[in-house]
């Protein structure tokens, strides 16, 4: 639906009175941030939500652009937005000198791990988790925000090495599709940090982009077309569309911004309260299950949970036996433990049921099929926080929170009105000033 121009007045000065109560004042301390994103990897919103990060840098300490992909993403994926920024930083600094350099921005971007982690949790020390280390052991009583959009690796090396900066982390983690892709550092994190303070946001991000208001202009498509394209390098950037995988994406998604306005708007350091962010509660037992056996659907699983199979590889097995588990989409590697059984771990970012075939050159495994039912976690279970979690929230399952099927969603698309127009005013920014 076209853009009227009492529509768009409305916005712009809205967004504009938003982005001046929401950002930082002259002489306030603004939060330092690291943030580790598979941009380039398994999905393209994170292109998106990197224009809308930069654009929030005058408001936001950046310490850290770290990649930490699943697939192929890379550290030169960030450097590209990085360049389109530089284009546009020129006119941006007409509104703040606060914005960091191009330069300074492509100082702080570290290569995270390429590889998912290994059955262990942890495998190497990285440019990336070393990094984080480093800004951790910072002399700066601020806390450091960890925003995990992609693979959460460099965040599990980083722990793993450097225990002692646990108590100066406060991190955001896109989880759901992001878990299913890197289970066992996610696990590991969960079993020997469980003290971390930690959001665990699953599925409530999908409300940037699923309900709410979706009216005129506030549509994903409309508003690109009304708000994003032709305000300078970066909104072209956006507008022009992201190529991804043969397609090229023009739509709003921008499915890891939610961590972006945690720091924005509300307060951080209660994920409890209403935000852009989104409103979560403190976390359950996170849900683990142990099969020593094949299962079948009639095996129910909470959505969100580790998975993990452990089989013996039987009778004729070879000396050093492999297998993967292929399901859906994926192939997990198995792991041999110090009993001799194979181990593998999935986690499943769907209610729905799952098949798996397993492929291994032990006979005994080779060829098997099973099956899994993942389901929504009951609304009671927000009842029932861990204590041994006392810092970890995670969204809210109550049914009137729900978007259609999808957890938490409603208490991010509540507010869409009021994060678009922030967004389009800070794309404004990017425009030459008037003469």
């Amino acid at each position: 639906m076209p853009t009227t121009p009492g529509r768009i007045l409305p916005i712009l000065v809205f967004g504009l009175l938003a982005a001046c109560a929401h950002g930082a004042a002259p002489d306030s301390p603004r939060p330092r941030v690291i943030v580790s994103t598979d941009a380039g990897g398994t999905d393209f919103d994170d292109f998106q939500s990197l224009v809308h990060l930069l654009l929030c840098t005058d408001t936001l300490d950046l310490e850290g652009l770290l990649s930490s992909p699943y697939g192929g993403g890379r550290k030169e994926h960030i450097l590209r937005v990085i360049d389109v920024y530089a284009r546009d930083y020129p006119n941006l600094r007409t509104h703040s000198a606060r914005y960091p350099a191009p330069d300074a921005l492509r100082a702080i971007t570290k290569q995270g791990e390429t590889e998912v982690a290994p059955y262990a949790g942890v495998r190497r020390p990285t440019e990336g988790s070393e990094w984080i280390v480093r800004c951790a052991r910072r002399d700066d009583p601020r806390p450091l925000h960890i925003l995990v959009w992609g693979g959460i690796e460099d965040l599990a090396q980083a722990l793993h090495d450097a225990p002692d900066i646990l108590p100066k982390l406060r991190v955001y983690y896109i989880g759901g599709p992001n878990k299913k892709w890197t289970p066992d550092a996610y696990h590991y994190i969960a079993t020997r940090h469980p003290a971390l303070w930690m959001i665990e946001c699953n599925e409530s991000y999908q409300g940037w982009f699923n309900g709410g208001d979706m009216s005129g202009d506030l549509a994903n498509d409309t508003f690109v077309q009304a708000h994003v394209a032709g305000h300078g390098a970066l909104g072209d950037y956006f507008a022009g569309g992201i190529a991804f995988q043969g397609t090229t994406r023009t739509a709003i998604r921008m499915g890891d911004s939610p961590a972006v306005t945690w720091l924005l708007q509300g307060n951080p350091a209660d994920p409890t309260q209403p935000g852009w962010r989104g409103q979560f509660v403190r976390a359950w037992p996170r849900p683990y299950v142990v099969f020593d056996r094949i299962t079948t659907p009639a095996d129910r699983i909470e959505q969100f949970s580790i998975f993990e199979l452990v089989l013996p590889p039987g009778a004729n097995a070879p000396a050093q036996p492999e297998a993967r588990l292929v399901i859906e989409n994926q192939s997990l590697v198995g792991t041999v433990d110090a009993a001799g059984a194979m181990r593998f771990r999935f986690s499943p970012k769907e209610a729905k049921a799952y098949r798996y075939t397993i492929r291994s050159n032990a006979p005994a495994l080779d060829g098997l099929t099973g099956g899994l039912t993942s389901v929504q976690p009951a609304p009671e279970a927000a009842l029932r926080p861990d204590p041994q979690l006392p810092n970890w929230w995670t969204d809210d399952p109550s049914p009137a929170q729900m978007e259609g099927r999808l957890i938490g969603a409603k208490t991010v698309n509540r507010w869409r009105a009021d994060f678009l127009r922030d967004f389009a005013a800070r794309l404004e920014r990017c425009r030459a000033p008037k003469p």
